[in-house]
């Protein structure tokens, strides 16, 4: 393993430099097609990931809200089954039941 991290390092200090930059960063002819075809591909690429992110975020920001809309239309339209009504008689721990996955009844805890 000493020897191909050594070899690696031998061939990238004797690689020509023009193989470690594009045409805009190493000084080439940044007004030439090749350069353009790049700045746009860049630009595109930017486009297209700003434009998915913005959508997922637009869509969490819709969930929220609307999560929040119904839960709200639940608390209006009946605030006493969320809160407990005092006409229904107070459960206590003997008489909550509990349904559990798997059991045709509700266990009674």
């Amino acid at each position: 393993m000493k020897t191909f991290s050594k070899l690696l390092l031998a061939l990238a200090m004797l690689a020509p430099a023009k193989i470690f930059a594009c045409a805009a960063c190493y000084g080439g002819h940044i007004d030439d097609r090749m350069a353009d075809g790049m700045n746009w591909a860049i630009l595109t690429l930017g486009v297209v990931v700003a434009t998915v992110l913005g959508t997922f975020l637009t869509f969490l920001i819709y969930a929220i809200r609307k999560s929040e809309a119904l839960e709200a239309a639940a608390q209006q339209k009946s605030p006493e089954k969320l809160r407990g009504s005092q006409g229904d008689k107070a459960q206590t721990e003997e008489n909550v039941e509990l349904p559990f996955a798997g059991s045709p009844e509700p266990a009674k805890v």
